[in-house]
């Protein structure tokens, strides 16, 4: 806990008890002293009887350090949930012994009849009394009579999402659209309010003149904008592929992929970094750790919460993506843009993420390459799982990407496979792990840093458009 700055200190009333709800501490900075006190008696000796004599007490004072950081426990205790089943006659009986498994057991353990028993994994996601501040009911005048009660009169659990009016695009879908919506071209003239914008809605178009499809870390790699403000750009300029071998990418209008066969170059390739014992290395040996664990889980009681950065369009028009802070280390420039790696497979080096989306363009590998040309001038028909290329085509890139990546491994990290054998060749069949996104890098790839939310556009980017 104390590693983590971010993490609560627990402590739990009955230790054993795994339904146990804990109450936690904050980390609060601190400069004070650890004292060790020692306080010594030292009777003297008493020549009468009736003569009262006081001992002579002494304090040895010691400081053993200095502390820097302490917990402090303000918030209220959550409730408490015990394992317990209340009887016909009202009789409590506890369930502890059935319901935990404390020992290796057999199969009756797992299929005798139990009372249903399913402790809610939280109580409060608060620890600290608030102020509801409700409002007194509204007197109204006599004869009043209050309105039937509808969708718009009825106050929703969240805000609405923000839409960015991007056109979805099935790969069954007969049509494509040549145009953006009407609100989409509004929002971006909303927003598009200095010189900055302006030459990123230049860049952006010459991208697609030379590239009709794009993925959007690709993007970001290659022109300087808020993360933002490309929210609204991109479905100005282009539409979103959900399905099919071109799906979460970005597509200029008027651009059908599915009738060029050249178009194959744009396809999507996911691939994930394969790791596993059979190949000497396991996935807390893998050099690209993975983002997200379920052992970092921690329960959503806090109370410094960390404050999110909201974007309002006051801000867009004032040139967000080109002011910034007056103390980055970037310049306005570069300040967005993300590194070459982000979204460019290249042999020796390891990508930045267990997850990545590549275009097929992007993998700049010659074996590579070959594998995705083996069919050209003959392609016949575009399939939703292969696109124009030959079938299992993204199974044989994958193969031979994983081999790559195992032989940096190797090189890198010699002592993992001292004891494997050289038996695999270049066909074996590699089963693989469902990876996540990375924030951390590699030592090559220290200060790169994603510039919002998780960079897997397959989860992520559609929730920004619905």
């Amino acid at each position: 806990i104390y590693a983590d700055p971010a993490k609560r200190l627990e402590l739990y009333f009955r230790p054993k008890d795994p339904y146990c709800h804990p109450v936690c501490a904050n980390r609060f900075p601190t400069s004070t002293m650890l004292l060790r006190v020692r306080r010594r008696t030292k009777k003297k000796q008493q020549l009468d009887a009736e003569e009262q004599i006081q001992p002579e007490v002494q304090f040895e004072m010691e400081i053993l350090g200095i502390v820097t950081t302490v917990y402090k426990f303000q918030g209220m205790s959550d409730f408490q949930y015990l394992a317990m089943h209340s009887g016909p006659d009202g009789k409590q009986t506890s369930m502890y012994d059935k319901v935990l498994m404390l020992k290796p057991e057999k199969e009756e353990f797992f299929n005798r009849d139990l009372p249903l028993y399913i402790p809610p994994p939280i109580f409060s996601r608060l620890d600290t009394p608030v102020d509801y501040f409700y409002r007194p009911d509204i007197q109204h005048r006599e004869g009043y009579n209050n309105p039937q009660v509808s969708g718009e009169n009825l106050i929703g659990l969240g805000r609405a999402r923000r839409p960015h009016n991007a056109i979805f695009v099935n790969f069954d879908d007969e049509e494509i659209p040549t145009k953006p919506l009407d609100a989409a071209v509004q929002n971006w003239k909303k927003v598009c309010t200095n010189p900055v914008d302006k030459k990123a809605e230049e860049e952006l178009r010459k991208l697609f003149e030379v590239r009709p499809v794009w993925s959007r870390n690709a993007v970001k790699a290659n022109i300087s904008v808020h993360p933002d403000k490309l929210k609204v750009l991109l479905p100005y300029l282009a539409y979103y592929m959900l399905t099919g071998p071109w799906r979460s990418l970005w597509v200029r209008f008027g651009y059908d992929p599915r009738k060029h066969p050249e178009a194959k170059i744009y396809q999507v390739l996911d691939f994930r970094i394969r790791c596993g014992m059979k190949y000497g290395y396991a996935a807390t040996d893998m050099p690209v750790k993975a983002k997200r664990s379920t052992y970092n889980y921690s329960l959503p009681i806090t109370v410094k919460k960390q404050g999110s950065h909201t974007v309002s369009v006051h801000d867009l028009k004032q040139g967000l993506g080109s002011a910034g802070t007056s103390g980055a280390k970037k310049p306005p420039s570069s300040r967005y843009k993300l590194k070459e790696s982000i979204y460019v497979f290249r042999e020796g080096a390891l990508p930045p993420y267990r997850q990545m989306f590549y275009q097929l363009c992007d993998l700049n590998v010659e074996s590579l390459q070959k594998i995705i040309h083996r069919n050209d001038g003959t392609e016949s028909e575009c399939t939703e799982r292969d696109g124009w290329c030959l079938a299992k085509t993204s199974d044989d890139l994958r193969d031979s990407m994983s081999l790559m990546i195992k032989q940096i491994i190797r090189s890198t990290r010699p002592a993992l496979f001292s004891n494997t054998t050289n038996s695999e060749d270049g066909k074996e069949q590699l089963a693989y792990e469902s990876g996540e996104d990375e924030d951390d890098e590699e030592e090559e790839e220290e200060d790169f840093k994603p510039s919002d939310g998780s960079e897997n556009e397959m989860e992520t980017e559609i929730l920004d458009y619905v």
